[in-house]
């Protein structure tokens, strides 16, 4: 079974730099938006001809549809690549937001159902994968709140129907959130580790050594691997 990483941060928090510490040769991206990487020397480090970057394009239908099934065998490939200790899975939720805009004009509620499923699908494939492999899923953040209508902040989905039938964090025992925070020298970027009781973050109990770390996917591997060992 491969360790899975939920990163849930606001637009320009930092979940993408994150990637920047990780070594190319053992780490593939597939790049769902499709945008240039935010950190220096990313085209000579992930490409499609150094075979570590991947796009919507490469999963994505005639028809203009999200073909899950073959993201399902992409997942089947870096598995098989024994050489790749690390799979990116950046900007995850636009997977669904661009399927769900594909099926606008489509009647029902069937669609929320086939995509709460296909969130679920591809958010737990890592626990077919071998062990060695650790894949990180980037997602945006919305505001939300629970039963007792207390404000929560929590991985972004299609809307209240996905919800209803799917908790994506649940899916998750890392849960990390994104932060870029006001210092006196600056912004400094951060994943926080603990939750701050107003949103989903979680983590095994003194796998960090902070509630804050830095935006490091490379650190973020070292501590996992170094609490199981």
């Amino acid at each position: 079974m491969a360790h899975s990483v939920l990163i849930i941060g606001e637009s320009g928090s930092g979940k993408s730099t994150g990637i920047r510490n990780l070594n190319p040769a053992e780490t593939v991206i597939f790049n769902t938006a499709n945008k240039p990487l935010p950190f220096k020397g990313w085209k000579s480090k992930y490409s499609a001809e150094n075979k570590n970057l991947l796009s919507l394009t490469d999963i994505v239908g005639d028809d203009g549809r999200v073909n899950f099934s073959k993201l399902s065998k992409v997942f089947g490939r870096v598995n098989e690549r024994t050489e790749i200790k690390n799979f990116v899975i950046d900007d995850f939720q636009y997977l669904f937001a661009f399927e769900y805009f594909a099926r606008a004009n489509e009647k029902g509620y069937d669609k929320f159902t086939q995509l709460a499923k296909a969130m679920s699908d591809i958010a737990t494939a890592p626990i077919t994968l071998r062990d060695d492999l650790m894949v990180y899923f980037l997602t945006h953040a919305e505001e939300a709140y629970d039963t007792e209508g207390n404000r929560k902040v929590k991985a972004k989905t299609i809307g209240k129907m996905i919800d209803n039938v799917l908790t994506l964090e649940g899916l998750f025992s890392i849960v990390l959130f994104a932060k870029a925070k006001k210092t006196k020298e600056g912004i400094e970027y951060l994943f926080e580790t603990e939750t701050n009781g107003e949103n989903t973050c979680k983590a095994p109990m003194e796998m960090f050594n902070s509630k804050e770390i830095s935006n490091d996917l490379q650190f973020v591997r070292e501590a996992i691997i170094n609490y199981e060992n």
